[in-house]
């Protein structure tokens, strides 16, 4: 089959909206992600130390800076400076412009004197991504979790409703090219194919340049600020020297943690 017939196949099935088996398990799943991180915490802090850059890090949608308070916590104890959007609750792309999430990354790099790397989960990862195209001479790359930048189908579920009642001007991602154009940087795409708020094929980067890349990892869409598969992740793209750029390797016992990724 050619692969043009396969990704086809594969975008029917992961554009849409989630099962209510998978929605409905996303809290006892993200309680479960948060308690094995935990349990985890000493053997995830023996990673490369960081460099010392700094890393803002957004709250995806209908949360704050508050539930990432562990992620950044730990990014901290790794040797990086860490901090949240603090701009409140995640509502929207209509209560809180993107253009004032640079003007946080602006000064966040001017506060730590060099470029920075911007994580964004959900809804805050195409904020990331949107902010590295605005300015992206302060950026040294963007990675996103579970965040729904692909052109695609709006999910109608619960979260989806909200969504559209708070911010019922903003164009739809599937009316629009815009968000799925990867920004001019090193950009890694993480995902879970059992997703219970937004589809995985809205999460991967499909036609993206050479220093792009899909991560998959196992667990929720809740939990992947705390997944202890995903810091692992994140030490390890954030360790990387802005020169030297290379693709997460899930070679060897990785493998077993991190399934074949969606090739874009």
């Amino acid at each position: 089959m050619a692969k043009k017939n396969i990704v086809s196949e594969i975008d029917d099935r992961a554009m849409a909206t989630p099962s209510k088996g998978l929605a409905f398990s996303e809290l006892p799943r993200t309680v479960s992600e948060i308690a094995t991180t935990q349990i985890m915490r000493s053997a995830l802090e023996k990673m490369p130390r960081g460099d010392g850059h700094g890393v803002l890090v957004i709250p995806g949608f209908l949360s704050d800076d508050s539930f990432n308070g562990p992620l950044r916590k730990h990014l901290d104890r790794m040797g990086y400076q860490s901090t949240g959007w603090s701009l409140g609750v995640n509502l929207g792309p209509t209560v809180s412009p993107i253009e004032t999430a640079a003007t946080v990354a602006k000064q966040f790099a001017e506060q730590t004197s060099g470029k920075i790397s911007i994580v964004g989960h959900s809804l805050g990862g195409i904020y990331a991504r949107e902010v590295a195209k605005l300015c992206p001479d302060l950026v040294r790359q963007v990675i996103t979790l579970g965040s729904p930048f692909s052109r695609g189908q709006e999910p109608k579920n619960f979260a989806g409703k909200i969504f559209r009642w708070l911010n019922p001007d903003v164009e739809s991602l599937d009316e629009s090219d815009e968000y799925s154009v990867a920004p001019p940087l090193p950009t890694s795409a993480v995902y879970t194919r059992t997703d219970g708020i937004v589809g995985w094929g809205l999460a991967v980067q499909k036609d993206g340049h050479g220093q792009c890349e899909n991560i998959e990892v196992r667990g929720s869409h809740c939990g992947l600020t705390h997944n202890a598969s995903v810091w692992y992740v994140l030490a390890d793209r954030l360790a990387q020297s802005t020169d030297q750029w290379q693709p997460f390797n899930r070679d060897g016992w990785r493998s077993l943690l991190y399934p074949t990724p969606f090739a874009g």
